[in-house]
């Protein structure tokens, strides 16, 4: 890898915590894998971008397929505790915080821009969920030719089955997976 970004796909109350409307289950579990690559990135004072959904109060930027859903529960509400960070994995000055509406990292965000006027050459990805927003951004990152790694432990879903699948899907599209440890050892 020349010159990698680590892009840490939405690990938000709303999707981490118990009790909230979207929580994924391995969620928690992965945040100490996430934080071992997060710490090898900022060690090297390497690009790290912390990827958020947010939504309008209305939720007139929701996806068809789950209005319903957050107009019973809403979600990723834009400046509500439940669309903030969670407290372990605070950003420091100097990452960057794309907001985003849909699954992917690069549907309407400024994402790519970003990237390219960085001089950014690879992705390594980590986060949740895997079946979604992660996999869409990997698959979105290769249709713009990123090199992508995929921290297998440092990413979760709603089941090892659901993860360990789509895992396997982005691997035969040549997508890189990787341990956290043997991440941070090749940075």
């Amino acid at each position: 890898m020349q010159k990698p970004a680590l892009l840490i796909i939405d690990m938000q109350n709303d999707f981490v915590l118990e009790g909230r409307p979207l929580r994924v289950a391995s969620a928690r579990m992965v945040i100490p894998k996430i934080r071992e690559v997060l710490a090898a990135f900022r060690a090297k004072k390497l690009p790290v971008f912390h990827i958020v959904r947010v939504h309008r109060k209305d939720g007139s930027d929701v996806e068809i397929t789950r209005q319903d859903l957050f107009r019973k529960k809403p979600f990723a509400v834009e400046g509500t505790p439940g669309a903030a960070i969670v407290d372990e994995l605070t950003p420091l000055p100097g990452e960057y915080v794309i907001p985003k509406i849909r699954m992917s990292a690069f549907i309407g965000t400024e994402l790519d821009l970003m990237l390219r006027n960085l001089g950014i050459t690879d992705l390594v990805v980590a986060g949740i969920q895997t079946p979604n927003c992660i996999r869409t951004t990997v698959f979105d990152a290769i249709a713009y030719n990123y090199p992508t790694v995929l921290v297998g432990d440092a990413t979760g879903a709603q089941t090892d089955d659901i993860h360990n699948a789509n895992v396997r899907d982005m691997l035969n599209i040549g997508v890189r997976i990787m341990t956290a440890g043997e991440l941070a050892a090749i940075l």
